[in-house]
């Protein structure tokens, strides 16, 4: 926000080559807000710009950019510049870098790091992809059970800028094995001369190297840390990681999960940097696939041809209809994805999801089903669009809304149940796939019901008396409308 208000002035000063006054000026600025800056200059100014930022600043800032800017950048900055961040940087953050980078050009940048810093970001690319490993820094505070408070903390004045956060201190054995971590509250609280071992308690949760990512994330929200120890095989500590990577790795499962639920696959890259026949193939495959099953419904309409010639009106609430279960089912659907995805139910909770759904189903089908009965009653008050047997055209509007609403609601949240026990993400029911299954089954129910309940009135499959028995039934004497001619709230 700092940076668009000021962006002119600095764009100003940029061309007159005014380069001492900005960093005074940026001297007084976050990391962050320089970064934002960054990130809305144009491309061919962004070099320029980052060359005004404070030195010591350069490496923070250069890690809170967009990766297309940092890509930018080590393409514009000259080999000492790009050498110097790339060594400054947080080792997590770097193998984020390395990640997005074409191969080549990794391969590349790696060769600008130091021995050390070369050797700690090959350890992190060699774990395998979307592994807790390629989110941990190795930057952390390590201390001996038998080291007094003082040791401790004269240890942390010595080594502390080195690590990535210091608001709890881990405990190793002499194999580096992981046995507790505390606090640093409690190092700050205690007499100088006590022993680790004596604030110990022996509890500690830590995750494994090769865990899934998404895994890192639910245990965060399990237990509400701001770091967590990451330890191998043989339980060595080999790096921590901290809230910041796990909340990247949130925001980008949730943001893949909402695309899933709009009906698409997920995009690789931000909707801005995505290709446009990349997004088109994305879109168009689900699009075929819903398409294709909603071309089901003409088909179910088309087995009822004959009851909708015999009454009419049966096609007036079509889209109400099948409306009403699609809406029910996706809400069920959204509600129990999430619900699995916060770890709230599991596959073991089927059973009880599928009682609370059918009552709910019966309960919210009968509201919209009174609504329904109501709005054709009060209609009849001033038309006779639904002819003399309006009672029963409103009982089959009840009873269908009743039954499409039921198996919506079942549908949309037994069908990510489905998913999950065969292995495939529950955010594959999207809401689409969901109201095209309930568009075709909702049109049977509503036209069996109707053929039951309307049988030997609207609906007579009787020949009429003088009429061969092969002559096609005429319909039953209700109006027939024109669209135009219907008021707007009766489709």
């Amino acid at each position: 926000m700092l940076g668009k208000l000021l962006q002119p002035e600095i764009q100003n000063l940029l061309e007159q080559r005014e380069y001492e006054t900005l960093r005074e000026i940026f001297d007084e600025w976050t990391p962050v807000d320089l970064a934002e800056l960054v990130n809305d200059f144009p491309e061919e100014d962004q070099a320029t710009l980052f060359r005004a930022y404070p030195h010591a600043a350069a490496a923070k800032v250069f890690e809170y950019t967009d990766l297309d800017a940092q890509e930018t950048l080590l393409h514009s900055l000259s080999t000492e510049e790009v050498s110097a961040i790339l060594n400054d940087m947080a080792p997590d953050d770097r193998t984020e870098l390395f990640e997005s980078l074409p191969s080549g050009v990794a391969g590349r940048m790696m060769l600008l790091l130091s021995p050390e810093e070369r050797a700690v970001a090959q350890t992190l690319l060699g774990y395998p992809e979307g592994s807790v490993g390629r989110l941990m820094t190795p930057d952390y505070i390590a201390v001996r059970a038998g080291w007094t408070v003082k040791q401790v903390l004269d240890y942390i004045r010595r080594y502390g800028k080195n690590s990535e956060t210091m608001d709890v201190i881990y405990v190793v054995d002499r194999e580096l094995k992981l046995i507790d971590d505390i606090v640093i509250r409690e190092f700050l609280l205690s007499p100088l001369d006590t022993l680790v071992s004596d604030i110990m308690d022996g509890r500690f949760v830590a995750l494994k190297v090769s865990d899934l990512q998404e895994v890192a994330v639910e245990v965060f929200r399990k237990y509400d840390r701001s770091a967590l120890p990451v330890v191998d095989g043989s339980g060595a500590l080999v790096g921590i990681v901290t809230i910041d990577d796990v909340l990247d790795v949130a925001e980008e499962e949730a943001t893949e999960d909402i695309q899933k639920f709009g009906g698409l696959e997920a995009l690789d890259e931000p909707y801005v940097d995505t290709p446009l026949f990349a997004m088109i193939r994305k879109r168009a495959s689900w699009l075929v696939v819903l398409f294709l099953g909603e071309m089901l419904t003409a088909t179910a309409m088309g087995y009822f041809q004959s009851e909708i010639e015999k009454a009419v009106v049966l096609a007036l609430f079509v889209p109400l209809i099948i409306s009403s279960g699609g809406n029910s089912g996706s809400q069920a659907a959204t509600l129990i994805i999430r619900a699995l995805a916060l770890g709230e139910v599991s596959l073991r909770d089927w059973w009880f999801v599928m009682r609370r759904e059918i009552y709910s189903g019966l309960l919210l089908g009968l509201i919209l089903g009174v609504i329904g009965f109501i709005r054709i009653a009060t209609w009849t008050l001033f038309s006779d669009i639904y002819g003399p047997h309006w009672v029963l055209v409103g009982l089959t509007v009840t009873f269908s809304l009743i039954g499409v609403v039921l198996w919506g609601t079942l549908s949309g949240s037994m069908l990510p149940f489905v998913l999950k026990k065969c292995g495939a993400d529950p955010a594959t029911s999207s809401a689409p796939f969901v109201a095209t299954l309930v568009d075709v089954t909702g049109l049977v129910i509503y036209f069996t019901v109707a053929m039951v309940v309307l049988h030997g009135t609207v609906i007579n499959n009787t020949p009429e008396k003088g009429k061969p028995s092969g002559a096609r039934p005429q319909p039953a004497p209700v109006r027939a409308h024109t669209a135009a001619a219907l008021p707007s709230f009766a489709h």
